[in-house]
């Protein structure tokens, strides 16, 4: 089959051809939308999972969404580290501009719309020192203290009656949730909690690894008022439907034994699905895709992941922390405890500390539970088990 027509498509954040198994995220902003609408906010949506499992996507799917709906929206992915906490606010600052310059078009209620991006620019001015020429001065009594949590909440209320008016609302999207830093996390939770007792049409859409539910949890107690939704493995059915369908729509079919053997190996991954069906649909030699072929795509997908996807994370890493990391293996495959880890290396558990910390800084492994260690990124054990057990 030609090349050029491949439907499959892997890759960071981008779009499969059949989004199927996310469903629930997707109803649940098309409710806030309704709601909204009807001056009603019943809070923002959190999803966490592992890497590979098709979060950005969703999240751009829910921008796409949204914005149809004629929302004002930010999208910013968070960065760690004292650069990423600049990057961020920037990021921030200029897209509170943007949806200035988009608020600056409504019809209604013009006169609120104005003093709204004069607050606008004024939070730009202050949280990022970016300068925005939105028709209006900024203002200087609003959303100016360099505090960025009052800031933040003096900006949506300030937009929240204009915004109503015009049937819109302001989301902000975040990428990468877990890596923002403290600051501007609490100021974002403290400020949907408020849009959600005050109706405010201010809602905070955001995407992490697992570590983000704790991260949550020790920013400010009422985060659990989100609605935080864990997006994992498809089902078997889903991961099916991920497969089969784009091949059907260009009159090619897999055997039951091919998709079975190319979902088995995914284990309901998508990032793995999209992977293995684009090496399957360029060895197909016509429109059957039997198991044969399945199995020679899988052996292709996994070269080609042991090139990337894995490397991008094992290559990053040290002598000390590539034999953590095989041990996490050893004792437990994806998840072990770090007595089990110390003990199969005899050593004492703290003389693993700094290991065990860089891993969890790099984003390769974290720590959800107390006294154990899981990979962020799936079959990130079985890529351990095929490299050479040599030292570096």
């Amino acid at each position: 089959m030609l090349h050029e027509l491949n439907p499959f498509r892997p890759g960071a954040g981008v779009r499969p051809p059949e989004l199927v198994g996310r469903q629930a995220e997707i109803d649940l902003v098309d409710l806030m939308v309704a709601k909204s609408r009807a001056r009603r906010n019943d809070g923002g949506l959190i999803t966490y999972g592992l890497r590979g499992v098709g979060k950005t996507v969703l999240l751009n799917e829910l921008h796409r969404n949204v914005d149809q709906a004629g929302w004002v929206t930010v999208q910013f992915e968070a960065r760690p580290g004292a650069a990423g906490k600049l990057v961020s606010r920037q990021s921030l600052a200029r897209g509170v501009a943007m949806a200035g310059r988009k608020m600056a078009r409504f019809r209604t209620a013009v006169a609120d719309v104005r003093a709204a991006v004069s607050t606008v620019s004024s939070f730009a001015l202050t949280v990022a020192g970016v300068s925005v020429n939105l028709g209006v001065e900024p203002s200087d009594h609003r959303a100016n203290s360099g505090l960025i949590e009052v800031d933040l909440e003096e900006l949506v209320a300030d937009l929240a009656e204009p915004l109503q008016k015009n049937h819109s609302a302001l989301a902000i999207f975040v990428d990468e949730m877990q890596d923002l830093d403290g600051d501007l996390l609490t100021a974002l939770l403290a400020v949907q909690h408020k849009a959600t007792q005050a109706d405010w049409p201010f809602y905070v859409i955001g995407a992490g690894l697992p570590t983000l539910r704790r991260t949550l949890a020790e920013a400010r107690s009422y985060s659990e008022r989100f609605a935080l939704h864990e997006v994992g493995a498809l089902s078997p059915s889903s991961a099916t439907e991920a497969v089969i369908r784009p091949a059907e729509q260009l009159g090619a079919r897999f055997s039951s034994e091919a998709v079975a053997a190319i979902v088995d190996e995914a284990q309901g991954y998508p990032f793995f699905l999209q992977t293995y069906g684009k090496a399957v649909w360029d060895l197909t030699p016509d429109r059957h895709i039997d198991l044969e072929i399945a199995r020679a795509g899988i052996a292709e997908g996994n070269a080609d992941l042991d090139q990337g996807f894995f490397p991008a994370r094992w290559d990053r890493t040290t002598p000390s922390e590539r034999q953590y990391l095989r041990t996490i293996v050893a004792v437990g495959g994806e998840v072990a405890s770090t007595a089990a880890i110390a003990d199969h290396l005899h050593v004492a558990p703290a003389s693993l500390s700094p290991a065990r910390q860089s891993l969890i800084e790099k984003g390769i492994i974290y720590a959800e539970r107390r006294g154990y260690v899981s990979f962020t990124v799936p079959n990130m054990d079985r890529f351990i088990r095929r490299q050479p057990d040599i030292e570096d």
